[in-house]
């Protein structure tokens, strides 16, 4: 595979993982009141504090993962969110649904440490500032 297409590839990549952090925190920030009842009812501690760290990764870092900016480092974050998400919310294993939602998980997290090893691809800010520095 050539530069050009790995570079699509890896914006492929980033699209559909930073639509399911994007979506999910935007609902989040539509309904406050019912995400923090959620959070609760997991029994979790703290869920106003957890409401602001799932908006603040959901979105903040959804959005920094999109346009590849400190990817391996937002990634890296994502993927300790998101295991700890299946572990506070899906950990239920006598239930499929949630063994379903708990390997889902598991496979984002995964995805998402490829980013944190192998980084983001060229077609992302990163990319941009390192090529700027190269040149400088």
């Amino acid at each position: 595979m050539n530069t050009r297409n790995l570079s699509a590839v890896a914006l492929i990549g980033r699209v559909l993982l930073s639509s399911l952090f994007l979506i999910s925190g935007l609902g989040k920030l539509a309904a406050p009141a019912a995400t923090k009842a959620y959070i609760a009812a997991a029994g979790l501690p703290l869920p106003d504090v957890a409401y602001i760290v799932a908006v603040i990764v959901e979105v903040g870092f959804g959005l920094a993962l999109l346009v590849g900016y400190r990817s391996r480092i937002v990634a890296t974050v994502m993927a300790l969110f998101t295991l700890a998400a299946a572990f506070g919310f899906h950990a239920h294993f006598n239930d499929v649904n949630q063994q379903i939602h708990f390997l889902k998980n598991f496979a984002i997290a995964g995805g998402l440490l490829q980013i944190a090893a192998l980084g983001a691809g060229a077609w992302t800010i990163d990319g941009l500032l390192a090529r700027r520095q190269a040149t400088h």
